[in-house]
Order: C-alpha cells, then sequence, then structure tokens
C-alpha cells in the first residue's frame, strides 16, 4: 500500500495543537540548569512544522520559528550558509500507538516524551558554533517538565555530526 506525506503530517499538526493545550497549565519558567527556560521559547507551540521524525521509540515534530522558517526557504542549511541568530528550533516527542480508528496501518503520537529547543545566536553561544541546547522530559504522572542535563551546550557534541550543515540535523522536505 502506498503512503502519502500527507497523512502522518495531519497527525503531527494535530498531535501539535492538543500538546500545547496541555502544556498551557504547565511552569513554562522550568529551566535546564545553567542553561535555557521553556520560557525561552514563547510561542513554539504555535511555530510552523518542518518536517516529523520518526525511531523506534518515538514520533517527533520539528517546528521552526519564523527566522528558522524564512532561513529554510532560502536554502538554508544545504546551501553551506550560516543559519541566521534569532532561528529557533523545537521539537515535541511522543510514544507511538497504532491508530485503531484508520482503516489503514498508521503509527500516531501518543503521551508526550520531551521536548528539546536549539537557538541560534553567534554572539552569546561563540563556543557552540552559535548554537544553545535545552531538553525537558515530560512526567505525565506529574504533568510536568524535568530539565535534563546542564548547560547551553547539552547538544553540541552531537550535533558535531552535521558542522558542514550548521549543526542542524533537520531537512525541510520540499512542499
Amino acid at each position: 500500500m502506498k503512503r502519502h506525506l500527507g497523512t502522518p503530517l495531519i497527525a503531527v499538526a494535530a498531535s501539535v495543537f492538543f500538546v500545547s493545550v496541555a502544556l498551557t497549565a504547565q511552569d513554562k519558567s522550568v529551566k535546564v540548569p545553567d542553561g535555557l527556560a521553556v520560557s525561552d521559547f514563547k510561542g513554539y507551540e504555535g511555530w510552523q512544522a518542518i518536517a516529523p521524525s520518526y525511531t523506534d521509540h518515538g514520533t517527533k515534530v520539528i517546528l521552526g520559528n519564523p527566522i528558522m522558517m524564512k532561513a529554510y526557504s532560502d536554502g538554508i542549511p544545504d546551501n553551506g550558509k550560516a543559519v541566521p541568530d534569532g532561528a529557533m528550533m523545537a521539537k515535541i516527542e511522543w510514544t507511538q500507538k497504532k491508530d485503531a480508528a484508520s482503516p489503514y496501518d498508521v503509527t500516531v503520537p501518543d503521551t508526550l516524551k520531551s521536548l528539546s529547543f536549539m537557538v541560534k545566536d553567534s554572539k552569546r553561544f561563540a563556543a557552540t558554533g552559535g548554537w544553545a541546547w535545552a531538553k525537558f522530559d515530560y512526567e505525565p504522572e506529574s504533568n510536568t517538565l524535568k530539565p535534563e542535563g546542564t548547560g547551553t551546550a547539552c547538544g553540541y557534541a552531537c550535533h558535531q555530526a552535521v558542522k558542514a550543515r550548521d549543526l542542524v540535523f533537520t531537512h525541510y522536505a520540499k512542499r
């Protein structure tokens, strides 16, 4: 059976809406020790989807603020240029489940797992290629976010694998 990209994107977009409603009651001031806070990414729930991402353990949607989306439309980072300062990305990850109501085999987001963020500020974060990272794990029992790691460089070592893409893994697919 042929799979269409539109259906998973619609499912992810709907999930972003429902998670944003659930997260509005949470404390957005939660902060990675010596790092960034969720509140540093105000409005991320309404950012445009860059791409979905799937692993064996989760479904993710990567979102971009208007500066990041403009950079992608200009061909960054595939064109070899640096992402501009002020660009931000958010990654929302959920556990997965099969959609029993769907007439075909489809996996959809289930329980929130984590929120991750990136921000580009080449002066403030010069030591890490201009980027800073933060990750927060969701604890459903208490409906809280718990910071993972410390500092703003928590994603730097991992992102070195895509140094030629200005430390950005996510590809922007043709629309």
